[in-house]
C-alpha cells in the first residue's frame, strides 16, 4: 500500500509559498499558469513518473485512447493540476473566482434545517476553493483535511475558513477525527468528508466505476445511515481562467436491508454521479495512484 497511495501534500518550502503568493498579486493569473506548463509539468512527468503513469493508464485502460492521445491528455491533466494548486494560492492572496451553482436551493434548503448533513466530494476539480470563497452562512461545515498538508497551506485554511464559518478537522491515525466528527453532525452541523480514497481503516465497498471494479471507503456511507443523514455530494470543476461551476446532488436513502446495504445504496449512487462529473472532466480527475488494482 505504501507505494499506492498517493500523500496528497502540497510540495515547497513557506518561504516558496509565500512568494508564490506575493507574485500572484501583482503578475496575471495566465502569465503563472504559462510558467507551469513550460518548466514545472515537464519535471514532474519525468521526475515524479508514479503520478504520471497512474493517469497514462487512467486514460488508456479506462478511455480506451490511443497512447499518443493519452499522454496529451496526461499532459493535460498535469496542467489541470497546477491550475487548481496556484488559484489556491491566487485566494491565499486575495484573488477571486465566479461561481455559477447547479441546483442551489438543494444546499440551502439543507443548511437551513434542524438536522446535519453530510457532503461527500472527491479528488476532483478544485472542491476545496469553493471553501475559501462561500461563506457558510446558516450552519458551520466541518470539512475533514489531510492533516500533514504544508504548513502555508494549512495557516491559510484555517485562516479563510475561520471567515467563512468552516472548521478543519484534521485526520488522525488515532482515528479521534471521527469522535469530532459525530459531534458536529450530532450538533446539527454538516460534515465534509473524502470519499473516494481509503484511509485509517481499509473497510472498503467495491463498486462499479468506469468500466471496472473500484474501492470505495465503507465509513462515511456508514456514518451517514446509521445516523439517518442526507447525504448530499459536490464538485467543484474549472471551467475557465476566473470561472468554477459547482455540482449538487443529493441521494436517495433506504430504510431497507442491512447497515452495509444501506451504505452500499448511497455509494452507488455517490460513484455514479463522480462517474458523471468524470466522463465531463477527465482531465480534472486527481488521484494520482492506481486506483483500480
Amino acid at each position: 500500500m505504501a507505494t499506492k497511495e498517493w500523500k496528497g501534500k502540497t510540495e515547497g518550502t513557506p518561504r516558496m509559498h509565500r512568494s508564490l503568493i506575493a507574485a500572484l498579486k501583482h503578475m496575471p493569473l495566465w502569465f503563472v499558469y504559462a510558467g507551469a506548463f513550460v518548466f514545472v509539468i515537464p519535471f514532474y512527468i519525468v521526475f515524479a513518473h508514479q503520478g504520471y503513469i497512474s493517469m497514462y493508464h487512467f486514460f488508456r485502460k479506462r478511455f480506451k485512447e490511443n497512447p499518443f492521445r493519452s499522454f496529451l491528455h496526461t499532459y493535460q491533466n498535469h496542467c489541470r493540476f497546477a491550475q487548481v494548486i496556484l488559484d489556491r494560492f491566487y485566494v491565499y492572496g486575495g484573488g477571486r473566482f465566479r461561481f455559477e451553482i447547479d441546483h442551489p436551493d438543494l444546499y440551502q434548503q439543507l443548511a437551513k434545517s434542524e438536522s446535519g448533513f453530510m457532503i461527500m466530494s472527491a479528488h476532483v476539480g478544485n472542491y476545496e476553493i469553493a471553501g475559501y470563497t462561500l461563506m457558510a452562512t446558516d450552519k458551520r461545515i466541518n470539512a475533514l483535511v489531510f492533516g500533514a498538508e504544508a504548513e502555508t497551506v494549512m495557516h491559510n485554511r484555517q485562516r479563510i475558513f475561520a471567515g467563512n464559518n468552516l472548521r478543519m478537522i484534521p485526520i488522525k491515525e488515532d482515528m479521534s477525527h471521527l469522535f469530532l466528527l459525530n459531534d458536529a453532525l450530532a450538533d446539527g452541523e454538516s460534515a465534509s468528508i473524502p470519499s473516494d480514497r481509503i484511509f485509517g481503516s481499509n473497510r472498503h465497498l467495491v463498486c462499479d466505476f468506469l468500466g471496472a471494479p473500484a474501492k470505495f471507503p465503507l465509513g462515511p456511507f456508514l456514518m451517514a445511515v446509521q445516523r439517518d443523514l442526507p447525504v448530499i455530494s459536490i464538485h467543484v470543476m474549472k471551467t475557465g481562467l476566473y470561472r468554477y461551476n459547482i455540482y449538487i446532488k443529493q441521494f436517495e436513502t433506504s430504510r431497507r436491508g442491512s447497515l452495509t446495504e444501506r451504505a452500499k445504496y448511497i455509494a452507488d449512487q455517490y460513484v455514479a454521479f463522480l462517474e458523471s462529473i468524470v466522463r465531463k472532466y477527465p482531465a480534472q480527475w486527481f488521484n494520482y495512484y492506481e486506483f483500480w488494482n
